[in-house]
């Protein structure tokens, strides 16, 4: 009977983080397409994963692989295997003064941003 390499068996997923829970954990969104029972259209649907971090190296927006393990806690069977993309924008605030500049007719202290009008 052949030997195999047990941890080639186990199931992978690649989702994104979409929430740090506490010290190394985080959930991942899974988005997969399936066809109605009925209907036949495609519908979009998701599955989040409770996942160890050992390392907290996963941020909220990042792409991730994910490999299933034994379980570590009540939710968690889930581990980061490594971070496929990190994300683009990271979590920092807007002041309304950046929201203000981007805006046209919004008066910015003394500045007033042109409108541009059709007609």
């Amino acid at each position: 009977m052949p030997r195999y390499n047990r941890h080639s068996a186990r199931k992978t997923e690649i989702g994104f983080v979409s929430s740090k829970m506490g010290d190394k954990s985080v959930k991942v969104t899974v988005p997969y397409k399936t066809p109605h029972s009925l209907y036949r259209k495609v519908i979009n649907r998701k599955t989040i994963l409770h996942v160890h971090d050992e390392k907290n190296e996963a941020d909220i927006g990042d792409k991730v692989e994910v490999m299933e393990i034994r379980p570590m806690s009540r939710l968690k069977r889930w581990r980061i295997v490594n971070v496929i993309e990190r994300a683009t924008n990271s979590s920092l605030s807007i002041s309304e003064n950046d929201v203000a500049a981007n805006t046209p007719g919004k008066i910015l202290g003394e500045q007033a941003v042109a409108v541009t009008s059709k007609g």
